[in-house]
């Protein structure tokens, strides 16, 4: 695959046929001595990663040529309305994963019209943002993002996206793949390339906005996509501390709104597990 419409969306396009880490890879080479040749939206991206990372210190592997480890660079200060406020900066992982979730609707859109399907209300496959960054289809995860501040002003947001992955090479039970959610195999460039252009156009969109999610659309936007609104979850703070209750929303900043079952009150996460008690 020559990966040609992703590498129309980016301005630099980097393929590795394997290597340690995407994330690790574009972090070292936006803050080395030729970090100039690393624009805001270079991508590094591979098929087979051997020593990828997840939230919370969490590793992450796959096999061979089943999914894609997405790293793309963020420099904010090279766009129209820098610089972004640093209080800002938490909207980028909500971002990519709302930019996510719709490539990810996107990619299932195809596979049913590729399939002819009639729709007849049975067998939805259901797409939803799990706050902060994970993509969810049907209550399955099918993508994990993780973002990392490298420099005053780079962002790496790295993605592991499940493409061809069978029952036999899932991570966890409440993993998924776009092969085993739909039935048919995804076209990769499609989706990378979907993913990467919403992903720059909405950071874009915050920036010029002065780093207002309000007025910028991303807030409507990812609370839109949000499939952990409405649910009840335990939320595992740092340090050990956790509680459960009800999200409720997304505030100004970012943070997840939830109503402690215990006491009433809300209180707002801006870190931290939040796991769905209920789909």
């Amino acid at each position: 695959m020559g990966w040609e419409r992703s590498r129309a969306a980016v301005p630099r396009f980097e393929w590795l046929d394997s290597t340690g880490s995407t994330n690790d890879v574009l972090r070292e080479a936006a803050t080395g001595p030729r970090a100039a040749d690393w624009p805001h939206g270079a991508v590094v991206v591979t098929d087979d990663q051997t020593h990828g990372r997840g939230r919370l210190g969490r590793t992450w592997l796959a096999p061979t040529g089943k999914t894609l480890a997405i790293s793309v660079l963020v420099r904010p200060s090279s766009l129209p309305g820098a610089p972004l406020p640093v209080d800002a900066y938490g909207w980028l992982p909500l971002i990519a994963g709302a930019a996510m979730t719709e490539a990810v609707r996107g990619a299932v859109a195809a596979a049913s019209a590729a399939q002819d399907d009639e729709d007849d209300g049975t067998g939805v496959v259901d797409v939803r943002l799990k706050w902060p960054n994970d993509v969810l289809v049907s209550g399955y995860k099918v993508c994990g993002i993780l973002s990392e501040l490298v420099s005053v002003d780079a962002v790496v947001v790295g993605a592991g996206l499940n493409l061809t992955l069978d029952e036999h090479d899932l991570p966890t039970l409440t993993s998924t793949s776009l092969l085993l959610a739909t039935g048919v195999r995804p076209d990769g460039d499609a989706v990378l390339s979907d993913y990467l252009e919403r992903l720059l156009a909405l950071v874009a969109d915050l920036v010029a906005a002065g780093g207002d999610a309000v007025a910028s659309g991303v807030h409507e936007r990812v609370s839109a996509l949000c499939g952990t609104l409405g649910q009840d979850v335990r939320v595992e703070l740092p340090g050990g501390a956790g509680f459960t209750g009800t999200a409720e929303r997304i505030d100004a900043d970012g943070r997840l709104v939830v109503r402690d079952d215990e006491n009433g009150e809300a209180q707002a996460v801006a870190a931290g597990d939040v796991t769905h008690l209920r789909y």
